[in-house]
């Protein structure tokens, strides 16, 4: 579930307030974490239920931002210098993501959530401020991102146009936020990459949201984890949706999807369209090799904008990340590297305006794997 989320101030003076978020056992119960588990790069502030019922209005339907399978998000205000609720208006925002009371997949994600948002920090990871766990309900505050998630500019009606500047921007702001999670001590793998989980602020900085699904990457040589399959058809990579089996290069499979929407502007998965070409990438995976074709599905909002020889590199770059073996698929690395060069690739008017696709591009969001399949989530 996507987020609207505003960065806040510096929160080194809150320490006070810090305390350690708990974790569920075994039999489901909720236990303090150990020092080992415990979010090591910076500190989390607990709130009380009062306190975030508070700065929402108690939770008030007219400041209601999304809701998904965790819950709902609210916006709601703190004080930039103690971090306590304030007024509407007064401070700075920040989005309240509340779990339906007694919900499993509430604890879960909420747990995962706090595990790698309070461990990792980084310009293009959405920044997680505070928790709370009260009377059954579980809760997380952030950041508030103005300009709300990619999914909705390319997909909402009325929504605001990017241009493909902005698109490239955001696609190298998300790029960065992954090979920063592939690349750290202990790698992460994101599972579930989407349009509607990269969250933009109010210059189009792109910031990866929702950790509910993320793991730890293999360890001691293996190339993959095994897991239950969960996320988001029409993103997830064949080998895990077939197999279980989870490589950090996964990731990498989605990301050429949300490079595809991005290129398009039609989802990833739209019951709409014929018979056979539901998925984006059965869709257009025909078209990206020729620029004559390339042209005819490219989005209809970017109109002229766009340079046709960046475009060809970017569907050369999403063909690589759609490769079916994962071991041929780039890096996050090689795909940052490839994005900051067609970036380089300044656009030159050239004649009249042609026509794009002629497909709608009001399409419906792809639906979650674990809604389908309804599998369990280790």
């Amino acid at each position: 579930m996507g987020i609207c989320c505003a960065k806040p101030h510096d929160r080194k003076k809150v320490v006070s307030r810090t305390t350690t978020p708990p974790v569920k056992t075994a039999e489901n119960g909720v236990r303090t974490v150990v020092s080992s588990e415990e979010p090591s790069n910076r500190k989390l502030i607990k709130y009380t239920l009062d306190e975030l019922k508070s700065a929402t209005r108690n939770f008030r339907p007219d400041t209601v931002l999304g809701e998904g399978g965790f819950g709902r998000v609210f916006k709601g205000w703190i004080d930039e210098n103690t971090f306590k609720p304030s007024r509407v208006g007064v401070g700075i925002p920040v989005a309240v993501k509340k779990s339906y009371p007694d919900s499993l997949q509430g604890l879960e994600e909420w747990q995962s959530e706090v595990q790698f948002l309070g461990k990792f920090s980084h310009p293009n990871l959405v920044k997680l401020i505070g928790y709370c766990w009260e009377e059954n309900q579980f809760l997380l505050v952030y950041e508030y991102m103005q300009k709300g998630s990619l999914e909705s500019h390319l997909f909402r009606k009325g929504a605001e146009a990017l241009s493909w500047d902005t698109r490239i921007k955001i696609a190298i702001g998300a790029a960065k936020g992954l090979a920063f999670l592939h690349t750290s001590e202990k790698s992460v793998i994101y599972r579930d990459f989407k349009s509607s989980n990269i969250l933009l602020d109010g210059d189009f900085n792109a910031r990866l949201s929702d950790f509910g699904l993320a793991k730890f990457g293999p360890v001691n040589g293996r190339s993959h984890v095994t897991t239950r399959v969960m996320g988001t058809y029409g993103y997830a990579a064949p080998e895990y949706v077939a197999t279980g089996h989870l490589y950090v290069k996964s990731d990498v499979y989605g990301f050429g999807v949300v490079l595809l929407e991005m290129l398009t502007g039609l989802a990833a998965m739209d019951t709409k369209r014929p018979t056979g070409l539901h998925y984006l990438v059965e869709y257009a995976m025909p078209s990206l090799r020729d620029k004559k074709k390339l042209k005819a599905i490219m989005d209809t909002k970017i109109d002229e904008q766009y340079y046709l020889r960046a475009a060809s590199h970017v569907a050369q770059l999403i063909l690589k990340c759609l490769e079916s073996d994962p071991k041929k698929r780039p890096s996050m690395e090689e795909v940052l590297e490839t994005l900051e060069k067609a970036q380089t690739i300044k656009y030159k008017p050239k004649g009249k305006k042609k026509k794009g696709n002629a497909v709608d591009n009001n399409t419906r969001r792809s639906p979650n794997i674990s809604q389908t399949h309804s599998p369990t989530r280790h």
